[in-house]
């Protein structure tokens, strides 16, 4: 039992804190930054009114603020009918009607776009710069490589409809409700081996599925009166998250405050070890034999006692009790 403990704290001290924990390396944060640029031409026809979506078209920037109920209804003048139970409000008309949601999906054919991702990541404390553009991957190699979780995994061009596929999601159900897709990029480096071993991993989550809309509107001027194009946008939302940003080396001072904790540790695995021996196995009793020895307290002790007499002076060993 007592070898079972003393490996238990030995596994602790090398399996976890040295191997899982890495504590015998320093970890940095990296700095980063990334762009994104979408590519494909889509085409509808509605009632006969042909049109052609390209990038500017399809592609509308975060709503980031949210309106108040003021701003989204318009502005009050103040001037009210009794007999409507109304009030009269300054606002663009006619007033918004999202009910009507085109089904099927106007473009179907976006399943087939792309999305190129550019991403740098900067560690300052080792001083490395790294980008997704790793070895390899030149201009050439991006011009006919399309992102496959197993044969073009460092691929930074993916197909909208594979990044839906793979956070488990249908596009056909996002295209019509609307949605987000979180795509995660992983960097996780060991700067112990080459710096060229450094690359991103590529994940995708299906944030949430529920309906989501975004607005935009295209201002032009008619007749001097200022009028506007407001489009309700069903579409999908892909965040890019960079995710964990960090990189470990080999540092003197975190190994030998492990090591110093470890030893720290055998000494508590010892008291322990002992507590264990001494009061709660069964032969406790000799193993107390064996660790403490138990000596009698009244002893032969040998005395010395000078004898003088009164001729000579004689010295006489006598034993006795003290």
């Amino acid at each position: 039992m007592t070898l079972r403990i003393w490996l238990t704290f030995k596994v602790y001290v090398e399996a976890w804190v040295f191997i899982y924990e890495k504590g015998y390396q320093s970890t940095d944060t990296a700095v980063s930054s990334v762009f994104t640029k979408m590519k494909g031409v889509g085409y509808t026809n509605v009632s006969g009114s042909e049109t052609v979506w390209d990038v500017a078209d399809y592609v509308f920037p975060s709503q980031v603020s949210k309106r108040s109920a003021e701003a989204w209804l318009g502005q009050t003048t103040g001037v009210c009918v009794n007999k409507t139970q109304t009030c009269e409000v300054l606002a663009w008309c006619p007033v918004e009607d999202d009910r009507n949601v085109p089904n099927p999906p106007l473009l179907m054919s976006a399943e087939n776009y792309t999305l190129f991702i550019k991403n740098s990541v900067t560690f300052p404390l080792f001083g490395v710069t790294r980008s997704n553009l790793v070895e390899g991957i030149d201009k050439n190699y991006i011009g006919k490589c399309l992102f496959d979780p197993k044969e073009e995994p460092l691929c930074p061009i993916f197909k909208l409809g594979d990044i839906v596929k793979l956070s488990g999601f249908s596009f056909e159900k996002l295209a019509q409700e609307g949605g987000a897709i979180g795509i995660v990029v992983d960097w996780t480096c060991n700067f112990d081996v080459d710096v060229k071993h450094c690359k991103p991993e590529y994940n995708f989550h299906g944030l949430y599925g529920n309906p989501s809309e975004t607005d935009d509107a295209r201002y032009y001027m008619e007749d001097k009166i200022p009028k506007r194009t407001l489009l309700k946008v069903f579409g999908i939302r892909f965040d890019v998250i960079l995710c964990p940003l960090k990189a470990r080396k080999f540092d003197i001072i975190p190994t030998l405050t492990a090591i110093g904790s470890g030893v720290g540790i055998f000494g508590v695995a010892t008291v322990v070890c002992d507590l264990v021996l001494l009061y709660l196995l069964p032969k406790r009793e000799f193993y107390k034999n064996m660790k403490f020895k138990y000596t009698d307290t009244q002893t032969q002790v040998s005395c010395i006692f000078l004898i003088f007499t009164s001729s000579t002076l004689s010295l006489c060993l006598i034993q006795e009790n003290c």
